[in-house]
């Protein structure tokens, strides 16, 4: 069933504007396929959709391209430079905030980073919470994120290739 969803799921998103998870819930339930706004959202994140603007400050679901391509590291910083407004932290908790609609994509990026300290990230529409392990490493993913909000140029790592 799962599948079955996911692959309706990539087929209304190319043939339709999807603005909202409740209008892919609606798409869905269209096609017969009951699902409730918790599996949209988990579907949303399985598929790793992100939001793309449509004009006129709107936003639509879309497919994702190459995750290589999506997450290379000038993509990551424009994204970061462009979206998040704000980084703040307590404890192991960093909590991101973001223009609206781009919490999603910004978690996912955080998510694909693979930086150790971090356990998870939970988003919503502009806010997103990063559970980071161990506690003292919550300042050094806060920093991290600083730098990428930064327009200062990404220090280049040891061995990277020019992308």
């Amino acid at each position: 069933m799962k599948n079955l969803r996911h692959a309706m799921i990539k087929e209304i998103i190319a043939q339709e504007v999807i603005e909202t998870q409740e209008d892919l819930a609606d798409a869905l339930r269209a096609q017969d396929i009951q699902v409730t706004q918790a599996t949209v959202s988990r579907d949303i994140k399985e598929l790793m959709l992100i939001k793309v603007p449509i004009g006129d400050g709107r936003y639509r679901y879309a497919a994702p391209l190459k995750e290589n391509v999506i997450f290379t590291q000038d993509r990551v910083k424009r994204l970061f430079m462009d979206t998040v407004t704000s980084v703040d932290m307590s404890e192991n908790i960093v909590v991101v905030k973001t223009l609206p609609g781009s919490a999603n994509t910004v978690a996912a990026a955080l998510d694909h980073a693979n930086w150790e300290e971090i356990i998870g990230t939970v988003a919503g529409d502009d806010n997103i919470i990063v559970v980071v392990k161990p506690k003292a490493a919550a300042t050094k993913v806060r920093a991290r994120i600083e730098d990428l909000m930064s327009d200062l140029p990404v220090p280049k790592r040891k061995g990277a290739k020019e992308q």
